[in-house]
């Protein structure tokens, strides 16, 4: 569908390209052509998973004799069927140490509020961007912040010639094998990069309101976006091709997240719902229980989520359940004078994945670590860390040693009050832990 298409070219979800999904259904039809029954196929793809397993899991046991390469490798089979499921939690929150403050490195670059930020999947690379329009590129190190790349923001109306943004960006996502960078601005565009060289690839348009939430499905270069136009699209990023729209919401989203199902969650805004959309069903569950405007959303593992409002309140939710399993209110206290106090709005949450341990941020002067107790019924505050600022977005290493923390002046999503003494940067927060045996790890149950 898109062979001959030179790099960067416009996509637009109006346009009348041809789908991915039929060039999809050509490459499968060019495939039952060699003599290969669906079986076989199976076969031949379990065996390589199992190899590439093997490989893997050989290399890691050099370094830890005790264990056989095939016993690691059971384990490793038994935790993808439980992280699959939904069901793996492995329990570390309860071992998490307070950070020495003095550890925390704080990164300048951004001239305004830093708004989203997101970590390379090996953890050596942290990318953000800015109400200025900037995207930057930094290398994470114990005692330096290195800028190996920075794409400035443009000023508005110049999106044809200049290569970056040229509004405010919202939201950016990177896939799970580090080779795409998407970004979305409030300006109706998304742009792929090539994540090594910061090399724009393509622009993305049809959405008719800000791009607000970017997601790769793990696994795949497929990736949703969702917008203030109340819209999720899908795309084929490796294609580069629009693939179909969805609608349900009543208000603008302001967040989305996925795994590796096909599937997607999304944060409603005010119209005070959080919907799971079935992509192949072209359906959606509804789940509610903020009283305000909800403004963050990450997924836990397959089966759980986490969100944030306006309200003050952090829920968790069960996919099965349409109510929060649990609801912690005014989690980051009050502001204002007597008789006019209001909940401190939750702006961003994060959560390690298939894990216990959650982060959520406000403008109240701190992050803050969570617990979910057994089952995901419970929510219990283990510790503050203070930072002064919007916390707009946050995020875990995937090895749960570090935590980053987008900071500005501003809320993300609007100019309501600024925050002077707060620092636009990035701050990289390192998370410690108890000098114990290593936790096991639990299914969870919803």
């Amino acid at each position: 569908a898109t062979a001959g298409r030179p790099a960067d070219e416009e996509v637009s979800s109006d346009s009348e390209t041809e789908s991915p999904l039929l060039g999809r259904r050509r490459r499968e039809a060019a495939e039952e052509e060699v003599e290969e029954t669906p079986q076989e196929k199976k076969l031949r793809l379990a065996k390589q998973y199992l190899e590439e397993l093997r490989q893997l899991e050989e290399e890691r046991a050099e370094d830890e004799e005790e264990l056989e390469p095939a016993d690691l490798i059971g384990d490793r089979l038994k935790e993808d069927v439980l992280e699959q499921r939904g069901r793996l939690q492995r329990l570390v929150a309860k071992d998490v140490q307070p950070p020495d403050p003095a550890r925390i490195r704080v990164l300048r670059g951004h001239q305004l509020p830093v708004t989203c930020l997101v970590i390379s999947p090996d953890d050596r690379f942290i990318f953000s961007a800015s109400k200025d329009g900037s995207l930057i590129k930094c290398k994470w190190e114990v005692d330096s912040g290195k800028r190996l790349c920075v794409v400035p923001g443009g000023k508005k109306g110049t999106e044809e010639r200049h290569m970056g943004h040229a509004s405010q960006v919202l939201c950016m996502a990177i896939s799970s094998d580090g080779k795409y960078l998407a970004t979305g601005d409030r300006n109706k565009l998304i742009m792929i990069w090539d994540a090594a060289t910061c090399k724009r690839l393509h622009i993305f348009t049809g959405h008719r309101d800000a791009v607000s939430g970017l997601s790769f499905r793990k696994g795949t270069h497929q990736l949703y976006s969702a917008s203030h136009d109340r819209c999720v699209k899908v795309w084929d990023v490796a294609e580069n091709a629009y693939v179909e729209t969805l609608f349900g919401h009543q208000d603008v989203i302001t967040g989305l997240d996925s795994l590796s199902r096909e599937c997607c969650v999304t944060a409603g805004g005010r119209d005070g719902t959080v919907r799971l959309w079935k992509i192949p069903e072209e359906s959606q569950l509804i789940f509610s229980g903020h009283q305000g405007s909800i403004d963050c959303i990450q997924l836990i593992n397959e089966e759980h989520m986490v969100s944030g409002a306006d309200d003050g309140s952090v829920a968790l939710w069960g996919l099965t359940k349409k109510k929060p399993l649990a609801l912690a209110r005014q989690a980051h206290g009050e502001q204002g004078t007597q008789g006019l106090q209001q909940p401190c709005w939750i702006s961003a949450v994060a959560a390690l994945r298939n894990s216990d341990l959650l982060a959520t941020g406000s403008h109240s002067g701190s992050v803050k670590l969570w617990k979910c107790g057994e089952g995901f019924r419970k929510l219990e505050h283990l510790l503050d860390i203070p930072l002064v600022g919007f916390v707009n977005s946050l995020k875990f290493s995937a090895a749960g040693d570090f935590l980053v923390a987008g900071i500005g002046q501003e809320h993300r999503l609007g100019r309501w009050w600024r925050i002077k003494e707060a620092k636009n940067s990035i701050c990289i927060i390192p998370l410690k832990q108890k000098t114990t045996a290593s936790s096991p790890e639990s299914p969870g149950s919803s």
